[in-house]
């Protein structure tokens, strides 16, 4: 970790509740973050995020979501931030020279992109460097490879939990993300590289910045070892 911030100010680490899967059509209803900085020569969690975010009009909550999350259509109603201000927080969030980390990132950054496409800007995006946990953990641990399953292989459960509410799972990300730098230094090695399964291909359309290699769960190589494919 100490190694990725010599290159960078502060790592963001986020995650996003949605209302679906479906990027250009649902809607995230909570957005949190949390930076990771350099202080004293060691790697701590600096400022946290969490915010609900209202529904565009006519926008509901569906039941399976709810179940999963515990956030309801009232609940965005009664405490959720304005889109355009929850973009304009985003915005101060990646200020600077801050590399973009999520476990699934391709996932968060498509739904992050059609929020600030359609209440924001998402040129902030653009010159911004992306960091997929999820693609570090595929290639170093057998399958399953849900956030929870990190969790439990790098013996962080009772520590932090996968809640699928944003800001636990953040946090939970960190722990993971802490844990494989300390298992092998080369996360710098996985910057702007995304893996994905070769059977279904990129989910979506894939990002401008970002190199997708398919992954295979045999782990014979690592993923930036292989050569890059369309």
């Amino acid at each position: 970790m100490e190694k990725l911030l010599t290159k960078y100010d502060r790592i963001l680490v986020f995650d996003t509740e949605t209302t679906g899967l479906l990027c250009s059509r649902d809607e995230i209803i909570e957005f949190a973050a949390a930076t990771v900085e350099l202080r004293e020569g060691k790697a701590v969690v600096g400022k946290q995020y969490d915010q609900l975010v209202t529904l565009s009009p006519g926008g509901f909550v569906p039941a399976k979501i709810q179940q999963l999350t515990g956030i309801s259509t009232q609940d965005l109603r009664e405490r959720g931030l304005p889109k355009t201000r929850v973009c304009r927080d985003i915005a101060e969030l990646m200020a600077g020279n801050t590399l973009l980390a999520a476990y699934n990132a391709h996932f968060d950054l498509s739904f992050l992109f059609y929020l600030l496409l359609r209440s924001g800007d998402p040129a902030i995006l653009k010159n911004k460097d992306k960091l997929d946990l999820l693609t570090v953990f595929r290639d170093r641990h057998d399958y399953p490879h849900r956030l929870t399953h990190a969790i439990e292989a790098y013996g962080l459960t009772g520590q932090v939990a996968n809640t699928h509410r944003a800001i636990d799972d953040v946090l939970a990300t960190v722990a993971v993300m802490e844990a494989m730098a300390r298992e092998r230094d080369d996360l710098e090695r996985y910057i702007n590289l995304f893996g994905y399964n070769a059977k279904y291909g990129v989910e979506g359309k894939p990002i401008a910045s970002v190199t997708y290699r398919p992954q295979s769960f045999e782990r014979r190589h690592l993923l930036y070892e292989t050569e890059a494919a369309v």
